[in-house]
């Protein structure tokens, strides 16, 4: 591998992480969010799927990729609502809903996202990093999606409201420990659905960018299961959204290794480095998840029921 050979590649890996990445960025933060109020949502691959479909049928309607956004935040947020309200009921399991919501977010964006497969809907800006370089294959590999500085906003933000705020200390507290949050007059149940909501609301950015920048359609495959994997991630994140940035980045670049071999002429086991992202996902959980241990930084409602 010669010099120009290296930096295509280097630049191919670095774009990779912040396009592959985005997804897995927002679905991220939006379960840390969930899960710091003591809630569980394995429906967020259907809250991903679903705003996926709604973010290419709205821009493709409007013409405007912004309202493809809207869009895609409008429907993560009413999956994640329901996933809270149902869970607030009486000896209703997180995990039983949240699959089954997930599955219900599949079925509703298949069914509707069919007249959606040939249709070609206009995409979000792009923001060149890569503009220093003669090369144009590095310029074009360092075309990052619009939403990822939205995204890094928000997990800052989020990290210093659960520091800093009264509303991200009623979270933690909802998430650590139920009992004191009723004793000081709190609706345990009321913060959980809104922390839901929102964490839906945040994951249907992935959507968006899925379907409106990379790979930018739409089709029944589109997601790979990021929804899942973002659960892991946000364990070995620790809870924490600073954390979840580095994650979704390590995960993004993972996911890039075979798009960076190929761009230099190496198409050997291209096929074979995408599923590295999977097999990152499997050692996270074999390494972190033990039985009997409590994960440091795991909100303590959740240790409670494991």
């Amino acid at each position: 591998m010669n010099a120009d050979q290296a930096l295509i590649f280097g630049a191919g890996i670095v774009g990779g992480a912040l396009r592959v990445g985005a997804p897995f960025l927002f679905v991220s933060l939006g379960e840390c969010l969930t899960e710091k109020s003591g809630r569980i949502n394995l429906g967020l691959e259907g809250v991903l799927v679903l705003s996926a479909m709604s973010a290419f049928g709205a821009s493709w309607l409007s013409g405007s990729p912004w309202i493809g956004v809207l869009a895609a935040a409008a429907a993560g947020a009413l999956l994640a609502a329901l996933h809270g309200v149902l869970c607030s009921l009486p000896r209703v399991n997180d995990v039983a809903t949240g699959i089954a919501l997930m599955l219900l977010g599949m079925g509703l964006a298949f069914y509707l996202g069919k007249p959606l497969i040939q249709p070609q809907a206009p995409q979000l800006p792009a923001i060149a990093l890569g503009n220093w370089s003669s090369s144009s294959a590095v310029r074009s590999a360092l075309q990052v999606n619009a939403l990822v500085p939205i995204g890094l906003v928000i997990a800052v933000a989020m990290g210093w409201a659960f520091a800093n705020t009264r509303a991200g200390l009623l979270v933690r507290m909802a998430g650590d420990s139920a009992h004191a949050a009723r004793a000081l007059g709190y609706s345990v149940s009321g913060i959980r659905i809104a922390a839901t909501a929102a964490g839906g609301m945040i994951a249907g950015l992935g959507g968006a960018s899925l379907t409106l920048f990379y790979p930018g359609s739409w089709n029944e495959g589109v997601s790979s299961g990021q929804g899942l994997i973002a659960v892991a991630l946000v364990i070995f994140a620790r809870w924490s959204p600073l954390r979840c940035v580095g994650a979704a980045l390590l995960f993004g670049g993972a996911g890039a290794i075979g798009p960076a071999l190929q761009s230099i002429g190496i198409g050997w086991g291209y096929h074979l480095f995408n599923i590295v992202p999977y097999v990152l996902t499997l050692l996270i959980l074999v390494i972190t998840c033990r039985p009997g241990g409590v994960i440091a930084g795991s909100p303590g409602e959740l240790s409670s029921r494991s």
